[in-house]
């Protein structure tokens, strides 16, 4: 057992550290580029000889093994574990830190996530007292502002930087060929 919440932080950034390590050397392997040829284009990529199934087989099985390591912290963290614990918001949180960052490149996936973990603490401590100051009353509950700049962020960032806030330079160049 882990006795203190500091020792829980260090456990987690070291898993977070290697897990990022090894998706790093996964993306440069033999592995990395196949699951980026079938990304691009499974019918060629199958006929330069790469398994397709097994390759996606190998992508599944390996995201299962970062979700079973994140859960088996989070429950050894929590001490307890539910289906209420994880709602939808949750879901769409994981997924617009990675679309906001930009997909496919784990620095902006890390950017993402600190922007959309920081943001609703600015909004939480600064909004509410900005509009006691402004209106002396609270007009909009942040919880709500706090949705309604999400998705105001999504959707600039999805018409502005289609790639992410921080995209992989292949991913861009990729994006800056197709425009022109």
């Amino acid at each position: 057992t882990i006795n203190s919440l500091f020792l829980y932080y260090y456990v987690f950034l070291a898993c977070v550290v290697l897990s990022v390590i090894l998706v790093q050397r996964l993306q440069v392997s033999r592995v990395g580029r196949a699951w980026a040829a079938i990304r691009d284009d499974e019918l060629a990529a199958k006929a330069i000889g790469i398994n397709t199934r097994n390759m996606k087989l190998l992508a599944f099985s390996l995201g299962a093994t970062f979700g079973g390591v994140a859960g088996g912290l989070f429950a050894a963290f929590q001490g307890f574990v539910s289906p209420e614990s994880f709602s939808l918001m949750e879901s769409i949180m994981i997924l617009a830190m990675v679309v906001l960052g930009g997909m496919g490149h784990i620095p902006g996936v890390i950017l993402g996530a600190v922007l959309l973990s920081i943001l609703p603490e600015i909004l939480r401590y600064g909004v509410g007292p900005a509009q006691m100051a402004l209106f002396g009353k609270m007009l909009v509950d942040p919880e709500s502002l706090r949705m309604l700049v999400f998705g105001l962020a999504l959707v600039l960032v999805m018409r502005f930087k289609p790639a992410g806030l921080w995209p992989s330079p292949e991913r861009k160049r990729e994006l800056s060929e197709s425009a022109k």
